[in-house]
């Protein structure tokens, strides 16, 4: 099914270049209120494409790391509760350059996918 067209991110995209380009500029004249809500369907909908697009190659990324990190497998869930743990208990904390580059590269993945422009 991944390989058929339009893809995921083809739709999310189309849906929202005709919710920015023609039924947000009739609304704002319109109903100025539903304008504004329509913006944020359309931010919401830019989110979900990237995150279609953006985000298995993260999460492949942020599971390698955390293997790495801990020494084991495991699903990304349970090794991102792992290190919540180790985190909680005090058994790593910001003195581990490895963890600190996780961190910074998972919220680099996560800020690309939730807002692009934030630097």
């Amino acid at each position: 099914m991944a390989q058929d067209r339009p893809t995921t991110s083809e739709l999310l995209t189309a849906i929202a270049d005709f919710l920015r380009e023609e039924a947000t500029p009739a609304l704002d004249v319109a109903e100025p209120r539903l304008g504004f809500q329509v913006r944020v369907a359309v931010n919401a909908l830019a989110i979900l494409e990237r995150e279609a697009r953006l985000g298995p190659a993260a999460d492949a990324r942020e599971h390698d790391r955390l293997r790495a990190l801990l020494g084991h497998d495991g699903t990304l869930e349970a090794l991102n509760r792992e290190l919540a743990r180790q985190l909680r208990a005090g058994t790593r904390d910001e003195s581990d350059a490895v963890l600190m580059e996780h961190l910074r590269a998972t919220v680099a993945d996560k800020i690309a996918i939730a807002n692009p422009k934030w630097k």
